[in-house]
């Protein structure tokens, strides 16, 4: 046990420094930035038009650390963690959020270690290093709901523009001018690669990789046919929006109706442990047979677990998908 606490002080010490020195050198790289900006601006050259010129040359880098980008790129589920950054819209590197899993799994082990049984603590560990990707794919099905809200409205002024004589790439700029942020990002980029020599069906088919939504690629199959075809293009725009708010009116009603077994759900999970923690206030004594008996720790393990694991299952059961 001794050897043990020595060996766990050593590895906490050594994610303690490795954290100062990570926050001491991502503040060198901001203050070099800075530097690079104050430079830029004595020059003459305006701040604005650099920023954009620097969008046009990409960093494939994974991480600043060679090192890790080097172990990184050995690694297939590197380019899925890379498209859902793309998609979530968050100005994150690979290596920044691999290193983040893995330093929050770490210490959460250590903190359990001396709490939980070795299982256990190695289920919090996984569960707590999992946590920055939830976040990714939290922000990433935020960021395609606030997409499908504000996307009728955007087929619907398309639709206008395109009645009124616009050509569609004149049409989606102005659309791209008028529109929420989050959509006018993605139709702004659009436009910009169809207008840059790649051509609206290369362009669209990235769209639909960014978004990969239904409503994305009803729109991309629109466009691409009436290229080919011809016909009157924004009226199948304007019937696109009118189904698509159709479909979320039908989506709402079902989150409606869901909400009850959602909130079932969450009630089955706390109820059992806010007894315990009550029981804990008014019978310690009966709470700690269970604690001091050999087997204690291990079934209290198992019964957070399972509990977790049934809000899971309860919340997949009534997530239905239209």
């Amino acid at each position: 046990m001794f050897y043990l606490s020595i060996f766990a002080f050593f590895v906490v010490s050594f994610l303690l420094a490795t954290i100062t020195v990570a926050i001491a050198w991502m503040a060198f790289l901001k203050r070099q930035a800075q530097k690079a900006d104050s430079a830029a601006e004595a020059g003459g050259a305006p701040v604005a038009a650099l920023e954009e010129d620097s969008t046009l040359f990409r960093n494939e880098r994974l991480s600043s650390l060679n090192f890790w980008d080097t172990l990184l790129t050995r690694f297939d589920f590197v380019e899925i963690l890379r498209t859902r950054l793309t998609q979530a819209e968050l100005d994150w590197s690979v290596g920044r959020v691999t290193l983040a899993m893995l330093l929050s799994a770490t210490v959460a082990f250590l903190l359990c270690w001396k709490f939980l049984p070795g299982w256990a603590a190695l289920l919090v560990a996984i569960g707590v290093g999992f946590a920055p990707y939830a976040y990714i794919l939290r922000v990433r099905r935020k960021r395609f709901d606030r997409f499908r809200e504000g996307f009728p409205d955007v087929l619907d002024s398309l639709a206008r523009a395109l009645r009124a004589g616009y050509p569609l790439s004149t049409a989606m700029e102005t659309v791209a001018a008028e529109s929420t942020p989050t959509v006018a990002v993605e139709i702004r980029r659009t436009s910009a690669e169809a207008n840059l020599g790649m051509g609206w069906s290369r362009a669209l088919e990235n769209m639909g990789r960014r978004l990969p939504l239904l409503e994305v690629n009803l729109f991309s199959s629109a466009v691409q046919l009436h290229s080919r075809t011809g016909g009157k293009l924004g009226e199948v725009m304007a019937q696109l929006a009118e189904n698509m708010r159709e479909s979320l009116s039908l989506r709402g009603e079902v989150r409606a109706l869901a909400a009850h077994g959602k909130l079932t759900g969450a009630i089955l999970t706390i109820l059992p442990i806010a007894i315990a923690i009550m029981m804990m206030f008014v019978s310690p004594d009966y709470m700690m047979v269970l604690w001091n008996y050999p087997w204690g720790k291990d079934l209290i393990a198992a019964a957070v677990i399972c509990l977790i694991l049934a809000h899971v299952v309860i919340r997949q059961i009534v997530d239905i998908e239209i």
